[in-house]
Order: C-alpha cells, then sequence, then structure tokens
C-alpha cells in the first residue's frame, strides 16, 4: 500500500502526524487496529497521520499507551496547544519523553519532574497571584507537568540524576506541610533503582560548577543534549562542544556533591525541622 509523504514542516500538526505514523509502524499495528486499541475510526487516524484534523488530548494520550511512546504524543499535543510555557520548553520536553538519562540540576526550587502535585500547585498559584499568568494557564502548566511524568512510569523508565543545590531543600513552598511531603516524595523516589538524588550542599562554595539550572538528556542513539534557562525563555543546547563542556561540569558536580547515603540524610534532617 502506498503512504502518502508527510512533510513535519507542512503546518503546526504535520509533525505530531509524522510522529503518530512512526510510532504506530514501529509497534507493526494498522490504522484501522489503532483505532480499535483507543476506540477511534481508522478514518479519524488517517486524518490526524495526514494533518487533516488536529488531534484531540484524548485521543494523544489513549495512543501514548496504546502504543507506548512513554508520553510523546501527548507531550507534543500541549506543544501546540499550550500558551502558558517559557518559551522553548515545550521543544525540550518532546525530547526529555524520549530520553533513555536524565541528568538534572537545580537552583531554588525542587525540579519539576520530582515535585509533588501541592508542591506545584503552590509554585502556579503564586504565579497567578502576581498576575504573570492566568488561572486557566495555571491549570494547563499542571496537565503539562503531570503528561511530563508520567515518563517515570515508562517502561523501561529512563535513569534520573538529580542534583540538587541545598536551597531547593531549605526554601519553603506551599508551607510547611507540603514541604515536608515534598521530601518525602524526593525519598521515596530515591528508592527506585532509576533514580539517584544527590544535594550540592552550601558548603561547596564556588565548587559548584554551575550558576544556573542544567538539564542533560541522553536519547536511545546515546547523543546528548543539553537546556538551560533565562528569565525569558528556554534554550536546548545541540552543540556538540557546548553539551560536552557541560557534561564534564556535571561529572565533576556527581563527585563534589554529597552522595545519596549523605544527601537523603541532610533530606532527613530538614525534613524532621519542618514538623
Amino acid at each position: 500500500m502506498n503512504l502518502k509523504e508527510l512533510d513535519p514542516s507542512a503546518s503546526p500538526w504535520a509533525a505530531f502526524g509524522v510522529q503518530l505514523r512512526r510510532s504506530r509502524q514501529a509497534a507493526n499495528v494498522t490504522q484501522a487496529e489503532l483505532g480499535k486499541l483507543v476506540s477511534y475510526g481508522a478514518s479519524y487516524v488517517s486524518y490526524v497521520e495526514l494533518a487533516q484534523r488536529p488531534p484531540s488530548a484524548r485521543f494523544a494520550r489513549l495512543v501514548d499507551e496504546a502504543l507506548g511512546t512513554g508520553g510523546t504524543l501527548a507531550l507534543m499535543w500541549w506543544q501546540q496547544r499550550n500558551t502558558a510555557l517559557l518559551e522553548g520548553f515545550p521543544e525540550y520536553a518532546a525530547d526529555e519523553a524520549k530520553a533513555a538519562e536524565i541528568r538534572l540540576f537545580e537552583l531554588g526550587v525542587i525540579p519539576g519532574l520530582v515535585q509533588t502535585q501541592e508542591y506545584a500547585t503552590a509554585l502556579v498559584t503564586a504565579a497567578v497571584g502576581r498576575g504573570n499568568i492566568t488561572p486557566g494557564q495555571a491549570d494547563e502548566r499542571l496537565a503539562f507537568l503531570a503528561t511530563r511524568q508520567s515518563l517515570l512510569e515508562r517502561n523501561p523508565a529512563p535513569i534520573v540524576h538529580a542534583v540538587l543545590d541545598e536551597s531547593c531543600l531549605r526554601r519553603s513552598i506551599g508551607g510547611r506541610e507540603v514541604m515536608a511531603r515534598q521530601l518525602d516524595h524526593l525519598q521515596s523516589l530515591a528508592g527506585r533503582p532509576n533514580v539517584i538524588v544527590q544535594v550540592a550542599p552550601y558548603d561547596l562554595g564556588e565548587r559548584r560548577p554551575f550558576a544556573l539550572p542544567v538539564t542533560l538528556l541522553t536519547l536511545s542513539d546515546r547523543s546528548v543534549l543539553g537546556y538551560t534557562e533565562s528569565q525569558q525563555r528556554g534554550f536546548l543546547e545541540r552543540e556538540t562542544e557546548t553539551v560536552t563542556g557541560w557534561e564534564r561540569n556535571y561529572d565533576r558536580l556527581q563527585v563534589e556533591a554529597l552522595s545519596q547515603a549523605d544527601s537523603l540524610s541532610m533530606i532527613r534532617a530538614i525534613r524532621k525541622e519542618l514538623l
């Protein structure tokens, strides 16, 4: 059967259609079979693949579940629909969903990937209060975060190595009880075989190699992407020399930070101070 060639740059939804077709074909599933799996007609699947009809959020989510894509299509859907995210971040999130390994360094706040819902809600509620975003955009951010976090349940799940500046643990977000449960969540995640949590203590001082949050994504082909943010936008770095330098600094950060055992001891001690 001859399939119509798809151009991912042809329209806003064309890239989604290309990814849908690739994921379906990789699973060796026909359009009709996929339609039955997700309770949509084969014609609907075809229209979406050809970018002749925009997909629904429900369709993207159900296809991700049926084909085991790790939330890739749902993230692409949000990338097109979402207006509340920092410029450049949806592009990063699409690659994050496919990563085999995620290395994080964060300052001031717990990284989104390992936040509890109530911790994340406190952050977006404050942004609404400042007038930075609308209540509707706050809801969009929380839904997008939930979609991102689903990759932690993917099989196989990515390796996640999170190095948190001590400020992430000591800056109270949402009040003492919310913060205590967030610290409990970090400890729980650290008990998973694919998650490593380390703390970069204050006394690391000038030996801390990063002045801004940094993320490194290792994809299935072993290529590595970097991501960082300014106040105005996010930056996805693909240039090999730059990313290699970030990797060297991340290796140094891992060595200089507390071990996971000592990091968890610090988290437990800070948690006791809260309640």
